[in-house]
C-alpha cells in the first residue's frame, strides 16, 4: 500500500485527487493539506510514503515545504502537480528535492502512474515541463556558439560529484540528500544537457570547465 499526502490549497482539487488516489487498491491517502505548513506537519507525524504536492500555496510554499521535508529526512518523496510549467518553477521544484513533476491537466490516468512510479523509486517528468526544460538548453548560447545549459547550484553540486567518480549514494551522504533526490537531478540534467548516461555526463562537464 502507498500512503499518500495530498497538499493543495484548493478544497475541489483536494477532494477530487483523494477520491481519484482512493479509489486504488494500492493507493491511500492518509492525509490532507491546505497549505505547505500543514503539509510538513502531516508528513512528520503521518510519514507517507508520497507527498502529491501543489506549489502555489499560502503560509508556506511548496518548493520550501518540499525543501523542508527533504532536509529532514522524513523518508517522503515529493511529486510536484501544479499548473505551472516554467522552467522557473521546475527547476526550484526539482533543485529543493522533489523526484517528479506533473502538470494538472494530466490524464488521470498518467497521474496515477506517476504516483506509483515515484514509489517505485522513479522519477516522472511530465513531457511538457520536460520539454521546457530541454528549450532552457538553448536560450542563450557561449562565446563559441555552444548552447548554454542554466544547470541550478545544487544540479552543478551532484554533476562534479559524478564527475569524481561517486555513486549516487555516496552523493546522497555527501549533499544531506536522498538517494532519490540524487536521482531525480541527474534525471534533469541528462535531459538538459542532452546525454543518456553518467559518462557522457561527466565528459560533458569536463569539456564546460565544471
Amino acid at each position: 500500500m502507498i500512503r499518500i499526502v495530498v497538499a493543495d490549497d484548493h478544497g475541489v482539487v483536494r477532494r477530487g485527487l483523494t477520491g481519484l488516489l482512493d479509489n486504488e487498491p494500492d493507493l491511500d491517502v492518509v492525509g490532507v493539506a491546505e497549505d505547505g505548513a500543514v503539509a510538513v506537519r502531516l508528513v512528520r507525524d503521518l510519514r507517507p510514503d508520497v507527498v502529491l504536492m501543489d506549489l502555489q500555496m499560502p503560509v508556506l510554499d511548496g518548493v520550501e515545504a518540499t525543501r523542508t521535508i527533504v532536509a529532514e529526512g522524513l523518508g517522503a518523496d515529493v511529486l510536484v502537480l501544479t499548473s505551472f510549467s516554467d522552467i522557473a518553477r521546475i527547476t526550484a521544484a526539482l533543485d529543493a528535492g522533489a523526484v517528479g513533476y506533473q502538470l494538472k491537466d494530466a490524464e488521470p490516468a498518467d497521474l496515477l502512474a506517476a504516483v506509483r512510479a515515484v514509489a517505485r523509486g522513479e522519477s516522472p517528468l511530465d513531457p511538457r515541463a520536460a520539454r521546457v526544460l530541454l528549450r532552457g538548453r538553448s536560450e542563450a548560447s557561449t562565446a563559441a556558439g555552444e548552447p548554454h545549459v542554466a544547470l541550478s547550484p545544487r544540479e552543478v553540486e551532484v554533476l562534479r560529484l559524478v564527475v569524481d567518480g561517486l555513486l549516487n549514494k555516496q552523493i546522497a551522504q555527501r549533499l544531506g540528500i536522498t538517494e532519490r533526490t540524487v536521482k531525480a537531478h541527474l534525471t534533469s540534467v541528462f535531459q538538459r544537457i542532452g546525454v543518456s548516461d553518467r559518462t557522457q555526463a561527466a565528459l560533458w562537464a569536463q569539456r564546460h570547465d565544471l
